[in-house]
């Protein structure tokens, strides 16, 4: 995207389950709000990992004795408030969350090996990333945000992440930077083309088809 320049603030270790904690060790969310504070940026582009719907929502429900759809709830409370401070500076494009890559029963890899106390499945972990991307894509369509919903191009036959998204690295488990940069830049130089920004769009997604 060589006419586009982009201004990232990226927070290592962040999740959106302790985004709203002013205690967190990354305080991402004091960091996330300088960022846009500073910027004079005419969009603003969100992505999450897959953290909180891989791992940390099924953590804290096991720690607290909550349900996961507790969980999973307080997690989207606190990303759709980001979204609507962010939308207060720019239009937002916010782009799915990645599906779990970690295998059921893998323990190589220092993040499996951290994530060994959540017993749920690979296909569990999909699906709720799954209703949580649908749930984001809802509150943008209400927001007036746009949204890049990439889980059909990403899942596979077997309703888990396609096996050409898997990083060559077996112990690497986000996804293979070529495949996804490839993927993903269709949609958002499609997107940016068409006027974001310009104006502010109107309660509903636009999304485009991959080539």
């Amino acid at each position: 995207m060589p006419r586009t320049r982009f201004e990232l603030a990226l927070v290592g270790g962040a999740t959106v389950s302790g985004l709203d904690n002013p205690n967190s060790k990354t305080q991402a969310r004091a960091k996330f709000d300088e960022a846009l504070e500073k910027t004079e940026a005419t969009k603003v582009v969100t992505l999450l990992g897959e953290v909180d719907t891989g791992f940390v929502i099924w953590y804290r429900a096991k720690k607290y004795g909550q349900s996961v759809d507790e969980m999973l709830r307080m997690a989207l409370e606190n990303y759709e408030e980001l979204l609507a401070s962010a939308s207060r500076k720019a239009p937002v494009i916010a782009i799915s969350c990645p599906l779990p890559t970690i295998r059921d029963g893998q323990t190589w890899g220092e993040v499996a090996n951290l994530r060994q106390e959540v017993d749920a499945s690979q296909k569990l972990r999909t699906e709720l990333t799954l209703q949580f991307n649908a749930s984001v894509r809802a509150f943008a369509r209400t927001l007036g945000c746009f949204s890049i919903d990439l889980d059909s191009d990403c899942l596979d036959d077997n309703g888990l992440v396609a096996s050409r998204l898997l990083n060559r690295n077996p112990l690497d488990h986000h996804y293979s930077m070529p495949a996804y940069a490839s993927l993903l830049a269709k949609r958002l130089a499609w997107l940016l083309s068409t006027g974001v920004g310009e104006h502010r769009p109107s309660a509903s997604v636009t999304t485009a088809p991959v080539a």
